[in-house]
């Protein structure tokens, strides 16, 4: 048995090849560019055949019978028992140029050298999407019933199996697969397509929400989703069969999903937030086209969706789909597979290989410069407070990664022994000596930092100093507020100030600010600290909104519980679960290279949620936490007395084992 194949080379074809050279003394032909010649032995290794058995013609689908040399042409003709197209353009956001030229084009060129080569049987390997947005059930034996094909993909897909169906002078077999994802038993696909196009959302769910939190959905159409394995098994099947000249098959699921139950099917599989409650998309419906064309119109609004769906890696149509309103019957299918064995598995049985597969290879961020030393080699990385603590941990990534790493503190002592540990691993730290909170010695800096440095191109503001004590202890000391706004809140924002019309003028710049859980959660005994970052996180919020079009970043870290000197005079923390330094920095490092607007904890966001949905649930939380945990030795002016827990607090202790605040 002989074949010809176009589209060998495709993520369908390629298995479609393999499947043919089961059968024994087959020869598969094969169409190819000739400047992809190379890539020939390659395949015949993944077919595990030679040279007599996978036979390259070269040529383009885009020629006139695809431009295949007359000699070959003389070669083929007679040969060729079946002949299976598979090229085409598989992709939503392609241009309309090239889907023309390629589906609908270069059809009719493969319909023309079908019939130059007198083929025994022409295959051709179409797409549910030929049926456009059909509003009901669409049979296999429906073409011309199509409707709302106007997007580039459905119209090139509906036109290409038009032309078959017109103009081929061959024997033809339409077949139209589902959405193809990977293999049901290996999860292996090639590109990013159909419910792939949500991993990134999902994935982005399970980072930031525990597994066990609720999550909406939307319950949209219903979608077709089959394995590549079915299709290939499927196909190979029925074109080898009798009696199917100028039929159609669907190679559907003959259920097919929701598109929340799919989401919630891969959130299951991703181990993200399940999605228990649906909004159904249909309500979307109800905005009349002219309202939404005139959202669409407003700069600002058209904005906000590029970004959004730039940000999840979606494409623009993906929208237009979440209402799919098609159904596809496939009895001519299901009778022509009786006794085959071959089905299609049911989805929630393989969607964890898919998942897999996605997050090892083909998930975006992997192909992605995500070193430190990628982001940061070269450059001026300012970190206050980086003599000790977070911010020296922070400093010796940067170094270690080549930035050209500026600290500065009070201490010049402990300046130079943070410059001397840097030594002693082969690189260096550039020391000032600046005290922020004095805004003369801050304004100094800045000047000093331009004048040597023509600027900065990161900015970690981590200097602060916290204070751990009740209000109702802090009667008689309000300078315990000002002291902690004049470092952690004014400080910081003389020098980022002084240091924005830089970044401006370069229309690029990275912020980012050191916060607290305690923002988020509205830690008792930390007013004055908490007062002073959220009055950072406020001021961060506004600056994002007004820099977004400047090239410039802000990143703020909402920093759960870390072992650095400033927690140690409260000895209870030395019994509750903290982060090291080299963690924290390790936050710092991931905020300079994915420069997310945020970054928080799983507990951290589930304080602010409480305190947003049920605020007296999360405020008696709160208060039974302060009551239970007493004030420091040094908050209560003894510094010799040793803290003492209640039975109810060490309890508590043992509960968050492992969960850092």
């Amino acid at each position: 048995m002989q074949y010809f194949v176009t589209g060998a080379t495709g993520f369908i074809g390629r298995r479609l090849v393999r499947k043919l050279l089961e059968r024994k003394g087959s020869v598969v032909h094969f169409l190819i560019r000739k400047e992809s010649e190379g890539k020939v032995a390659e395949l015949r290794e993944y077919w595990g055949v030679g040279a007599a058995r996978a036979v390259p013609v070269f040529g383009d689908l885009t020629a006139k019978k695809l431009g295949v040399d007359a000699a070959d042409v003389k070669k083929l003709k007679g040969q060729v028992d079946h002949f299976y197209h598979l090229a085409a353009v598989y992709d939503l956001s392609a241009d309309e140029e090239s889907q023309v030229a390629v589906n609908v084009d270069g059809t009719r060129n493969t319909v023309e050298f079908a019939k130059a080569i007198d083929a025994g049987h022409f295959h051709h390997v179409s797409s549910i999407a030929a049926a456009g947005l059909y509003e009901g059930v669409f049979r296999e034996d429906m073409f011309e019933e199509a409707e709302n094909y106007e997007h580039p993909y459905f119209a090139t897909k509906h036109e290409s199996e038009k032309i078959v169906r017109k103009e081929s002078k061959v024997p033809w077999t339409v077949y139209r697969p589902a959405m193809v994802v990977g293999d049901s038993r290996t999860g292996e696909m090639d590109k990013i397509d159909g419910p792939y196009y949500f991993f990134k959302l999902i994935q982005r769910m399970r980072q930031l929400l525990p597994p066990w939190m609720p999550a909406v959905g939307l319950e949209g159409g219903r979608v077709n989703i089959v394995p590549v394995d079915f299709v290939v098994d499927a196909l190979d099947f029925i074109s080898h069969k009798a009696a199917i000249d100028k039929r159609c098959f669907h190679l559907v699921d003959p259920v097919g999903y929701r598109v929340g139950d799919v989401l919630d099917i891969f959130s299951r599989a991703a181990h993200a937030p399940k999605m228990n409650l649906f909004i159904n998309a249909a309500l979307l419906g109800f905005i009349p086209k002219s309202v939404k064309k005139g959202l669409m119109a407003v700069a600002p609004v058209r904005r906000i969706r590029a970004a959004v769906l730039k940000d999840l890696g979606l494409p623009e149509d993906i929208l237009t789909f979440i209402n799919y309103p098609t159904r596809f019957d496939n009895r001519e299918t299901a009778a022509a597979l009786k006794g085959s064995g071959i089905e299609v598995p049911n989805l929630k049985d393989y969607a964890w290989r898919l998942w897999d597969y996605w997050e090892r290879h083909l998930d975006p961020d992997l192909h992605i410069d995500r070193t430190l030393k990628g982001t940061v080699g070269g450059k001026v990385v300012l970190v206050t407070g980086g003599s000790s603590g977070i911010g020296l941990a922070a400093a010796h990534k940067f170094a270690e990664a080549g930035a050209i790493t500026l600290i500065c503190g009070r201490d010049q002592d402990k300046l130079d022994e943070a410059c001397k540990e840097a030594r002693a691993k082969g690189y260096e730290f550039i020391a000032y000596a600046a005290d922020i909170a004095d805004m003369a010695d801050a304004d100094r800096f800045v000047k000093l930092l331009i004048d040597k440095h023509g600027g900065v191109d990161f900015l970690i503001n981590n200097a602060g100093r916290s204070i751990r004590r009740a209000i109702e202890s802090s009667y008689d000391r309000f300078h315990d507020f000002e002291r902690t706004m004049q470092l952690n809140y004014f400080g910081c924002l003389r020098v980022t100030m002084g240091l924005l019309p830089g970044m401006a003028a370069k229309h690029k710049g990275h912020v980012v600010n050191i916060s607290s859980i305690g923002v988020l959660t509205n830690a008792p005994r930390f007013s004055a600290y908490v007062a002073s970052k959220a009055a950072l996180d406020a001021w961060t919020r506004c600056a994002s909104s007004e820099f977004a079009d400047r090239g410039i970043t802000f990143t703020t870290i909402n920093m759960p519980l870390v072992r650095t000197p400033m927690i140690a005079p409260t000895g209870i923390y030395n019994n509750v679960p903290t982060l090291a330094p080299e963690e924290a920095a390790d936050m710092i490092a991931d905020a300079c290279i994915s420069k997310p607007v945020r970054i928080a904890t799983r507990l951290g966001i589930t304080g602010q949620l409480m305190h947003a949905l049920v605020p007296r649930v999360a405020q008696i939380a709160m208060n039974t936490s302060f009551r239970m945990f007493p004030d420091s030795s040094a908050a209560k002016g003894d510094k010799a007395a040793k803290p003492t827990l209640s039975p109810e607090a060490i309890a508590m202790q043992q509960m968050m084992r492992g969960i850092h605040f």
